[in-house]
């Protein structure tokens, strides 16, 4: 998240003279102007450079001296995409709530909405599930409906964002990610005779989540399940869809 640093001067020629109006001279403002700038630009750098740490910390002190300043919501928005950056994920979360809460028609407010969602975001498994190769749809996805929520409400109240169209990627990916796991829980269900638990999640998981690549296997899961209930009908029904919209699926569980 840049800023011009044109732009950051005027915004702190307008700030400084009323932070230091009776007990500074011209040339003092504009030393603070000018250390200010160097200070933001050193900030920018050190996030460009993945040195988030050293980035936010700067962000910080210039937020801390400023805080009811546009300069200030400009940091917000540098802020959020640092913590996002740099893993801390709550501090991204809440300063991109607190830009919202305070600042409910501006103009980036698409863009906290998306470093929100991204802070919530699953993007792949753990180091751990990488090394064992472990099937991350086994996993309970931690956060992801809060970030499909985030993300959700950035494509509905900014369809035109620049930040919409790779939204609504990740919003397909949660999506399958979500049915997945109703599917997993389902199937385990399942093959533990849980039946009317295994319909329940798998029927859950068609709904919800429409569209999803994991539909097929709801609906082989609900005609299993059917059929164990002794609902034949029910159970064919379900194979029928599932034969109609995924042709050359086995509809045998």
């Amino acid at each position: 998240m840049r800023i011009d640093l044109r732009q950051l001067r005027l915004l702190l020629i307008a700030v400084l003279p009323m932070a230091l109006f009776g007990c500074a001279n011209n040339d003092e403002v504009q030393t603070e102007v000018q250390n200010i700038t160097e200070a933001y630009k050193m900030a920018q750098t050190s996030v460009e450079r993945g040195n988030y740490r050293r980035g936010i910390q700067v962000f910080e002190a210039i937020q801390a001296r400023y805080p009811f300043s546009d300069l200030s919501r400009q940091i917000q928005l540098e802020l959020m995409y640092a913590y996002y950056k740099g893993g801390q994920r709550e501090e991204a979360v809440e300063t991109a709530d607190t830009f919202m809460r305070e600042n409910p028609i501006h103009p980036r407010v698409d863009y906290a909405l998306y470093i929100k969602g991204l802070a919530y975001y699953e993007e792949g498994p753990g180091v751990l599930e990488r090394i064992f190769r472990k099937d991350v749809t086994q996993r309970p996805p931690k956060d992801v409906e809060l970030a499909y929520a985030s993300l959700r409400r950035l494509v509905e109240r900014f369809p035109a964002s620049q930040y919409a169209p790779d939204a609504e990627q990740r919003m397909i990916a949660i999506r399958n990610r979500l049915a997945d796991y109703e599917n997993y829980v389902a199937d385990y269900y399942l093959r533990r005779g849980a039946y009317v638990a295994a319909l329940n999640r798998a029927k859950n998981a068609l709904e919800a989540y429409n569209g999803a690549t994991g539909n097929a296997r709801s609906l082989q899961i609900m005609a299993a399940a059917y059929d164990n209930l002794g609902m034949v009908e029910l159970a064919t029904n379900a194979r029928k869809v599932l034969e109609a919209n995924f042709p050359g699926f086995s509809a045998e569980s």
